[in-house]
């Protein structure tokens, strides 16, 4: 018995916005009339939090004590593909995008045909400019433009914890450094007795504030990078072996990227936005 759509008021409201093939075929009516469509559910990448147990060493190489360094991590689902997004923007966003070449109508001369056209047995040829000859133009060539590319702040963020929360079995903490004099030999000894051969391995040092002795000893080792919170950056630590963190710095990282990190700032930003309705509400009285 064919279904009429004058007995369905739900029906008869599909069916005039239906297109003029449906209302051809009465007898078919498309499954999505009956089925309600299930909701769409999204997806939320879940960010764990990694404790890992590092070593302190004093600065004769002797282990004096532990240290926690809690951070935050990705999945390892997507821990890899955070990272490498994080990598590409910063290399990306360094480039200045500055190279230019000059195609065949910007390169200077090759107005003047060099030859006739005909009875010179050669190829015909209009310009001494053509890309195909020597100090002509460029075919393709690279052009100014903006390599940039956006990232969100707490994206980068995860990727930077992810990335040191994965080389914390290779990281460990220094008391202190008893530089008396700047000497880069005081410093390779020093490497010694903390486990690290400069020859072979590349090491990156994170403290908050760099004594000059440490900067004057340290600058002369082509595998070592000393970063301060300002210079931290995700590809220095991919292209290290080892980690040397010193414990103001340890306590930076675990208050910056740590798990109680965005709940400070949340807190932060709600302490805000209550003063500021409390003011209007002072202003409006």
């Amino acid at each position: 018995m064919p279904i009429s759509a004058a007995s369905s008021p739900s029906l008869s409201l599909c069916i005039s916005s239906s297109s003029s093939t449906f209302l051809s075929s009465p007898h078919h009516f498309p499954k999505s009339l009956f089925c309600p469509r299930k909701p769409l559910l999204r997806t939320q990448t879940l960010i764990r939090s990694t404790i890992s147990t590092l070593p302190v060493l004093s600065f004769t190489g002797d282990k004096v004590g532990e240290a926690y360094l809690d951070l935050k991590s990705a999945p390892p689902e997507t821990a890899r593909s955070v990272v490498h997004r994080g990598i590409v923007a910063d290399q990306q966003n360094k480039r200045r995008g500055t190279a230019s070449t000059l195609t065949r109508g910007e390169v200077r001369g090759g107005g003047r045909k060099p030859y006739p056209q005909k009875k010179t047995g050669g190829a015909r040829r209009g310009s001494q400019r053509t890309p195909l000859r020597p100090g002509g133009g460029i075919i393709f060539g690279p052009k100014p433009r903006d390599w940039s590319v956006k990232i969100n702040r707490k994206e980068k963020r995860l990727a930077i914890s992810t990335a040191i929360a994965s080389a914390s079995g290779s990281a460990v903490v220094v008391e202190d450094f008893g530089f008396e004099r700047p000497r880069t030999a005081d410093f390779v000894a020093a490497l010694g007795r903390w486990g690290i051969d400069p020859r072979e391995e590349k090491a990156v040092f994170v403290m908050t504030e760099v004594a000059e002795n440490v900067r004057l000893s340290s600058r002369n080792i082509g595998t070592v990078k000393v970063l301060t919170p300002r210079t931290l950056n995700l590809f220095d630590v991919l292209n290290s072996d080892r980690i040397v963190i010193t414990k103001s710095a340890l306590d930076y990282l675990n208050s910056t990227y740590g798990s109680q990190s965005g709940d400070e700032e949340e807190s932060e930003e709600g302490n805000e936005e209550g003063s500021g309705d409390e003011a209007s509400e002072e202003a409006a009285e």
